[in-house]
């Protein structure tokens, strides 16, 4: 059974691979203090043009999340997210454990808009109700889906104009910065949000992320916050030196382009079928409506998301490509979608 059920399922690139093999015999201090950790940071500052970022070292993007929100947000506040988004339906109510409401916003295409958090703001005007005070969002979004430059623009203006901080889940980005349609940059980054994090575990690294504060009112003693949530990694090096590894020679964004030209290939097959898809296919994230025969057939020969049904006749499956997949493993799929379609 082939696996098309996230971008996690192997575990390390031989590059980063390599890394971990070559400091093998040093003795390193821990706790994110070391030469690895520094050098990792000052090549991630290099690459997003900013000499003074913040940048922080986590084993994945759950603990990331909730110990970067739960120190932004005083005890009242709460965090604004789409309905799909993964703090809202993906990490077990992490936020709502630090005592911090996530207030949901129904959308489209997964992505915050102005106009779709400008009603939260209004309905929530005074000390009787949680005050909204970060926007959370992710690239990719859940649905696969990329914002532009201007639709992030405009999003951290709003947020600045109404005394938000803009915080950007960074699980899949290297998809969405490698993206055919992109046209943000690491510096637009920096640059457009508060706080942001470069995801390692689902773009080839053994686990990790790099948070950044850009905004450096609200890092204050973030580092009690980190430890008191478990967040300090004695071997924080051992993430460090795979960021390291991740800036160098484009490395980040070519594992990237690879899962998405992946899925741009698996995306071609099911078009020229004729089938539809629930989001805009843009990245290595494919959620594509089957007849509801079909589907059960592929479930029962591949690793893919069940996302139930998205109409009488169809289920929606998300197929998830990833550096690690090779043209083969396409190739053989679509020559077993033939047989399935009798073709």
């Amino acid at each position: 059974m082939y696996d098309f059920l996230n971008d996690y399922n192997q575990t390390v690139h031989p590059q980063l691979l390599k890394e971990f093999i070559d400091i093998n015999n040093e003795k390193l201090s821990g706790y994110g203090l070391d030469d690895c950790c520094n050098d990792a940071i000052n090549h991630i500052r290099q690459i997003l043009k900013s000499s003074d970022a913040d940048i922080h070292f986590m084993a994945g993007g759950t603990i990331t999340n909730l110990t970067a929100i739960s120190h932004i947000l005083k005890p009242y506040q709460a965090v604004i997210a789409a309905e799909t988004g993964h703090i809202n339906v993906h990490e077990t109510g992490a936020i709502e454990a630090t005592g911090h409401k996530v207030v949901t916003v129904k959308t489209e295409d997964g992505k915050l808009t102005p106009e779709l958090i400008k009603p939260v703001l209004d309905y929530h005007c005074d000390e009787h109700m949680v005050q909204p005070k970060l926007v959370y969002i992710s690239n990719t979004t859940e649905l696969g889906t990329i914002y532009s430059k201007q639709e992030l623009k405009k999003l951290y203006q709003f947020c600045q104009n109404n005394q938000l901080y803009l915080y950007l889940d960074g699980a899949r980005l290297a998809m969405a910065l490698s993206a055919k349609d992109n046209d943000i940059t690491f510096p637009d980054l920096a640059k457009y949000t508060d706080v942001f994090y470069i995801g390692g575990t689902k773009v080839g690294a053994f686990a990790g992320e790099a948070l950044v504060f850009n905004n450096h009112a609200i890092n204050h003693d973030f580092r009690f916050n980190m430890k008191q949530k478990g967040a300090i990694l004695a071997k924080s090096w051992i993430i460090a030196v795979q960021f390291k590894a991740f800036m160098q020679n484009d490395l980040y964004l070519s594992l990237g382009k690879h899962s998405n030209a992946m899925a741009e290939k698996l995306s071609s097959l099911f078009e020229h079928e004729g089938f539809t898809f629930a989001a805009k296919p843009q990245t290595n994230q494919l959620f594509v409506n089957l007849p509801n025969q079909l589907a059960k057939k592929i479930i029962s020969l591949y690793a893919v998301d069940n996302l139930g049904q998205s109409d009488p006749a169809h289920i929606c499956l998300r197929f998830c490509t990833s550096w690690s997949t090779q043209e083969v493993e396409i190739d053989n799929f679509a020559k077993q979608l033939k047989k399935l379609l009798n073709k």
